[in-house]
């Protein structure tokens, strides 16, 4: 039996009307939602090029999650990120299958087609 591939999911809260310590607190309040689902991981998106001289491993992009799940784990997801960002300007992206679908989203009719979309490329 062939193992499922994980689904590699970016979420990136983009309101511009939100500063970049409000969007790290709509990140953190996510991050403590998601840990009641069975995700392989959920956190924030690394930044690919910390500033010179960051003294830490690296830093972190503002307003970033980057969550990893398998198939069944899908429906809990969305179901959740429905509920809880329904009327928040946010882009995410889908990698699954090698292949990658990037939707916006900024009110609820925005968010249920991108749900929508989501889950049908997933099942491409």
């Amino acid at each position: 039996m062939k193992t499922p591939s994980p689904i590699k999911l970016t979420l990136a809260f983009t309101d511009p009307e939100l500063d970049d310590r409000e969007r790290d607190r709509e990140v953190q309040t996510l991050l403590t939602e998601l840990k009641g689902l069975d995700l392989i991981r959920a956190g924030r998106a690394p930044d690919p090029a910390p500033p010179e001289g960051n003294k830490a491993m690296g830093g972190v992009l503002t307003g970033m999650i980057i969550m990893e799940l398998y198939g069944p784990q899908l429906k809990n997801l969305f179901g959740l990120l429905g509920a809880r960002l329904s009327g928040k300007t946010i882009e995410f992206e889908v990698e699954a299958n090698g292949k990658r679908l990037s939707v916006k989203a900024a009110d609820e009719k925005d968010m249920d087609l991108a749900i929508r979309k989501a889950r049908a490329f997933i099942e491409e």
